[in-house]
């Protein structure tokens, strides 16, 4: 893992009304492809912030594709594993469950038709239909077959590869929120990108703001939240993309027709409750979910997105952001929502 910048502080806070002094410390990592930023709050924060720079390096050198001897590699190469540890072994199974859930929107087996495209490096292409319907032929997860205790082990279809990068950074968020509970953190919040996580307030006992990114303005905002124990995680196409004869090609590919995503969305935020100390629960965990359903709901557009919320068994909201130039915020934030003045947009909120 290149290391872009790490920033150790250790400062002596007084919170809010108690008189109470916690330590602050904060790093900026440079890991997953993007630049990661860590803050985190408490009596253990350093050994927190350490530790979940060292989690990150793990989970990269575990999850990425171009790694040649990570797990993800070594299973796309060999076509099994086993003896694979229970939460990466539940990770590949909650996707599953994730495309079953999303009828196909997202499904981690679109790893060959994401590098026909070129966007598991830098060769971008616009490829022959005919190429396409012959790598749409090998995506399904229905075909990865899952072994559980003693064999702890997935074997891909005839010709299949995965491709976690949907949900890699929401499961690095879960894995940071347990790292937090681990070391005591009061309050933290990790932005991977467009994936951000919050715990507790800041320290002043404000929440959390979190700006959603204006797909249209680089520099600016579309919509702002204010959170606290909390998941938002962000999708759009205006992340990762290239332009050939005059068309704009983005990275989020609809699994159904191989070709990126036309559904009339600039980018869907999905937030969720933190998963909670409570360490009965299991990774992945809620970082995980939103991961993928900010890709599955994209792929689907406006009117499938919402129905999904209202009747998907999930538990979450959203922030659409739409080419027509609107803002549509479910209910479940409504009282968490901030317009941003001369944003151009116009701002509605359903149920």
């Amino acid at each position: 893992m290149k290391r872009f910048s790490i920033l150790i502080l250790t400062l002596c806070l007084c919170l809010t009304g108690c008189g109470k002094q916690t330590t602050e410390a904060t790093a900026q990592i440079f890991a997953m492809d993007t630049v990661m930023e860590v803050a985190a709050y408490g009596e253990h924060a350093e050994q927190a912030v350490k530790y979940t720079e060292k989690r990150i390096e793990e989970l990269e050198n575990r999850l990425s594709r171009t790694k040649a001897h990570s797990l993800v590699s070594g299973l796309n190469r060999d076509g099994s594993i086993r003896h694979l540890t229970y939460d990466y072994w539940n990770l590949i199974a909650r996707a599953k469950e994730y495309r079953d859930a999303t009828n196909g929107a997202f499904d981690i087996t679109i790893a060959p038709v994401m590098d026909a495209w070129g966007f598991t490096g830098d060769s971008f292409r616009v490829p022959e239909q005919s190429e396409l319907d012959t790598l749409l032929k090998k995506v399904n997860s229905d075909a990865i077959q899952m072994l559980g205790s003693p064999s702890d082990s997935v074997t891909l279809g005839e010709g299949q590869a995965i491709d976690l990068g949907g949900i890699a950074k929401g499961y690095t968020s879960d894995c940071v929120e347990a790292v937090f509970y681990d070391h005591e953190i009061e309050n933290g919040k990790i932005s991977l990108g467009g994936n951000v996580f919050v715990l507790g307030t800041k320290p002043d006992g404000s929440d959390w703001r979190v700006g959603i990114k204006d797909p249209r303005n680089e520099s600016g905002l579309a919509a702002i939240l204010s959170l606290r124990d909390a998941y938002a995680i962000t999708s759009g196409g205006y992340e990762r993309y290239f332009e050939e004869n005059g068309k704009t090609y983005h990275h989020i590919i609809d699994p159904a027709t191989g070709y990126p995503a036309d559904s009339g969305l600039l980018s869907v935020t999905v937030v969720a409750d933190a998963n909670g100390p409570d360490q009965e629960w299991v990774l992945p965990g809620n970082g995980t979910m939103c991961d993928a359903f900010s890709t599955a709901l994209f792929v689907m557009g406006e009117e499938q997105a919402l129905d999904f919320w209202r009747n998907g068994g999930y538990d979450f909201d959203l922030v659409l952001v739409t080419e027509d130039g609107r803002v549509v915020i479910t209910a479940g934030l409504a009282d968490r929502f901030e317009e941003v003045k001369d944003s151009g947009y116009t701002y509605e909120t359903v149920s």
